[in-house]
């Protein structure tokens, strides 16, 4: 387990993130919306209750990573987390595709560029840092926006590697599931997934972070 005791934990992103949380900044059981966040929150003080964690969703319905930037000294740098989780690019991807002549998109080279800036600005001041890929929730590589969406992973995936950042792919964590169910199962618009989606992106990112699923919590 990565997490020490009394570690501040921040999540960024977009509506995945943000799902219904408190603003200005969420935090505790009624605080951090109804997603992965409060589902990472319950099981961490679930399984590591004298870890005593506390856990902040700063993740804004409708973000690109250029939004990010625009508010990453308020919501990042002046809340001095001790980890940070980012996952940005589904809406700088999406963009492209359902607002195609929108000045809404960001395409990959501004997408890298930007979030590389926003990394380097934060990660001497991190014990940790984690950056979770966008994803599509389709099953077929070759779909226009996943393809697309695998070319952002990538970036995220360069940008993790150059800033010591643990990686979640978590276009690969959701792959398992369609050998059992079709997308609509799990979402109605192939981005925002139900409970079950979030579970799986709540696993990939605590598997990450060494999370044991199996743990005693008397010892």
């Amino acid at each position: 387990m990565k997490l020490q005791k009394n570690d501040r934990l921040l999540f960024i992103g977009d509506s995945i993130t943000d799902c219904g949380r408190a603003h200005p900044v969420g935090e505790g059981s009624s605080g951090l919306g109804h997603g992965y966040v409060a589902q990472v929150y319950a099981l961490l003080r679930s399984i590591y209750p004298e870890l005593m964690l506390r856990l902040q969703n700063v993740g804004n319905s409708g973000n690109t990573v250029r939004d990010l930037k625009q508010r990453w000294q308020q919501d990042v740098l002046d809340l001095k987390p001790d980890w940070l989780t980012i996952m940005i690019g589904i809406n700088d991807v999406w963009r492209q595709f359902d607002h195609p002549l929108a000045d809404s998109q960001v395409f990959l080279e501004e997408y890298e560029a930007t979030l590389r800036e926003l990394v380097a600005s934060v990660r001497p001041n991190l014990k940790g840092l984690v950056l979770m890929t966008p994803y599509y929730l389709e099953a077929n590589p070759e779909d226009p926006m996943r393809a697309t969406m695998d070319i952002y992973g990538e970036a995220v995936r360069r940008v993790a590697s150059e800033y010591d950042a643990l990686f979640v792919d978590t276009q690969a964590a959701f792959a398992p599931l369609w050998d059992h169910f079709y997308t609509s199962v799990l979402t109605h618009d192939r981005v925002h997934p139900d409970a079950t989606g979030h579970m799986v992106l709540s696993k990939a990112f605590l598997d990450a972070i060494g999370f044991e699923w199996t743990r005693n919590t008397k010892s």
